[in-house]
């Protein structure tokens, strides 16, 4: 591997626990914060779109960060999110994650507002001059309907600071291309495609998926990195319907807290509108699904 990894290998992107009546349950959090790291991952995304981000607001953030960074700190990557179509907020949100000590800044690409290639560039330059923290770039056109243009791309990376891209535009070729031409260093941002990304030359992944298969995504990127392609093929094989069963329906928050009830870490999968959560019956069946492909379950 020619790339440097600034932000770990195997970092998921946690959810964020909440107690039945809609508050942040923080203990709740620092339970699946070690669950993960226990099982395959190195480094955590908080305060992501899996965590609800677009749904809390600016102390509980600070608030999770901090407890976060204060128990599992030592062991953990941690990347706080700064996504927001309001540059000044997620200049807001990036300095905070600084002050609450985390170790790097998810920045996304401005949504929804569908600015030129010289505001996207704009946007991170603001989050760059805010922090001298680590920071990653996302691009995920599905979601913002913006993509990070090349131009824009090859400018915001000669900034000190800016030295990831987490890629979930489902473009192997164009990743290639462009790490080759950045330097930067590639992590996956789409769980079936992370070995073809790999293969491409990213370093590693930022996970949903990982809150059910962190291990066997973590042995997957070991057996590449020494050329075993067969034992990296199998474990991906064996993520495929679990990754299916988990992100198959666009509603990966939803069903990745579901998954962390099932395996016995949270005690509720309450979520913050628009996201509902599985009612008795779906989580039942959602169970059923989890065991079928082959998930152990002991609850």
């Amino acid at each position: 591997m020619t790339q440097p990894r600034p932000m770990g290998t195997v970092l998921t992107a946690m959810v964020t626990p909440m107690n039945q009546d809609g508050t942040l349950d923080i203990a709740g959090a620092i339970d699946v914060a070690n669950y993960l790291l226990d099982h395959g991952s190195d480094g955590l995304v908080v305060s992501g779109t899996t965590g609800e981000a677009p749904t809390t607001h600016a102390p509980e953030k600070l608030e999770l960060t901090k407890a976060l960074v204060e128990a599992v700190g030592e062991r953990a990557f941690i990347v706080a999110g700064a996504g927001s179509n309001d540059t000044a907020h997620a200049v807001m949100m990036a300095e905070q994650a600084e002050e609450c000590g985390a170790d790097g800044v998810l920045a996304l690409t401005p949504y929804y507002s569908k600015p030129s290639q010289l505001g996207v560039l704009a946007h991170f330059e603001a989050i760059a001059s805010a922090t001298g923290l680590p920071i990653m770039l996302y691009d995920i056109p599905g979601r913002t309907a913006m993509p990070i243009g090349d131009d824009a791309l090859d400018a915001i990376a000669r900034r000190d600071n800016v030295v990831a891209v987490k890629d979930a535009t489902g473009d192997v070729t164009q990743a290639r291309e462009r790490i080759e031409r950045t330097g930067l260093a590639w992590y996956s941002g789409d769980d079936p495609l992370t070995l073809d990304f790999l293969r491409a030359g990213a370093v590693g992944v930022v996970s949903v998926a990982s809150h059910v298969i962190g291990e066997s995504i973590a042995r997957m990127v070991a057996a590449h990195e020494v050329g075993d392609a067969a034992t990296a093929d199998a474990e991906l094989a064996a993520q495929l319907p679990i990754i299916e069963l988990l992100m198959g329906g666009g509603l990966g928050a939803v069903t990745a807290k579901a998954a962390m009830q099932a395996l016995g870490v949270t005690s509720s999968r309450h979520m913050r509108l628009p996201h509902v959560a599985f009612d008795d019956a779906e989580y039942g069946e959602f169970v059923t699904r989890l065991r079928a492909v082959g998930v152990p379950l002991t609850h």
